[in-house]
């Protein structure tokens, strides 16, 4: 019998994600994948799997899931949050055996939004486009998880994990760096974005992070500009001069001025700032 993973409870949204499916963007169809790849990178590390293997991204917490048709090696990563095997407690960032018929759950995480969940083999879920990922946006790949849903795990690798544990991350505090451009100019002042106290809306979504504070000052509000490719990181402002980060399901063009750019390096921070948290952007 093939080992899955049945998901008892879904908590406020859990995803299948890997890292995305890049080359389509001619076709309409963005790259996806999980909104902090490097969490599920190390999720993946800690198992002995390749990195890019499907994994589950539980925003929010509130996961939890039974192993059954044989025994599997978890790791939880990303947003920090209480677990539990079975009866026992287990620690993120740790590769953690279940055996077969136990229940693995999250409870709320302690700072971040994302957690990932990893297995050892990755969950095996058929690709669509080359990707095992969920886009939001488009509607294209794995259904949201809920009660029932049914996960295959693929076959172990061959490589075994060469850790026991790494340090757990925390997201109390998040600066983003950004780079200047390429439309700052139609802003009265781009300086401003660094110079603002910045708080996630609550309109946050993996699509993009609007951003409340004091709007920024287009040249012209009326000006018309052709729509211009996007990606992750870009931080467009809109007519309402609250600026938006493209998070990993942002739309493959965008109508409105980017005026700066988030290093890609922190764009996986930006992934796990929460609605009404506090950010800071600095010029790289």
């Amino acid at each position: 019998m093939t080992t899955v993973l049945e998901v008892v409870r879904s908590g406020p949204l859990a995803l299948v994600e890997d890292l995305g499916r890049p080359g389509h963007a001619a076709i309409g169809v963005g790259r996806s994948g999980a909104a902090d790849r490097s969490a599920l990178r190390l999720a993946n590390r800690l198992l002995g799997n390749g990195e890019e293997l499907a994994a589950i991204e539980v925003t929010l917490g509130g996961l939890a899931l039974v192993v059954r048709g044989g025994d599997a090696w978890v790791a939880v990563t990303g947003a920090p949050v209480p677990l539990t095997v079975g009866r026992r407690a287990a620690a993120p960032y740790a590769p953690v055996r279940v055996r077969s018929g136990e229940t693995v759950r999250l409870g709320t995480p302690t700072s971040g939004l994302r957690s990932y969940v990893g297995v050892r083999g990755g969950v095996d879920v058929p690709p669509v486009l080359g990707s095992r990922s969920r886009d939001v946006l488009a509607g294209i790949g794995p259904e949201p998880l809920a009660p029932g849903t049914v996960l295959p795990v693929g076959p172990p690798p061959q490589a075994y994990p060469r850790v026991d544990a790494v340090p757990q991350r925390a997201y109390e505090e998040i600066v983003l760096r950004v780079v200047r451009g390429p439309r700052d100019e139609m802003v009265r002042d781009p300086d401003a974005l660094v110079a603002a106290a910045w708080t996630v809306s609550p309109a946050a979504d993996r699509v993009g992070m609007r951003l409340d504070g004091r709007a920024l000052t287009l040249r012209d509000p009326h000006t018309a500009m052709p729509s211009e490719g996007a990606y992750r990181g870009a931080v467009q402002v809109p007519p309402s001069g609250q600026p938006v980060v493209f998070l990993a399901d942002h739309p493959v063009t965008g109508g409105y001025p980017v005026v700066a750019v988030v290093t890609d390096a922190d764009v996986d921070r930006a992934a796990q700032a929460r609605p009404g948290q506090r950010v800071t952007l600095r010029w790289a």
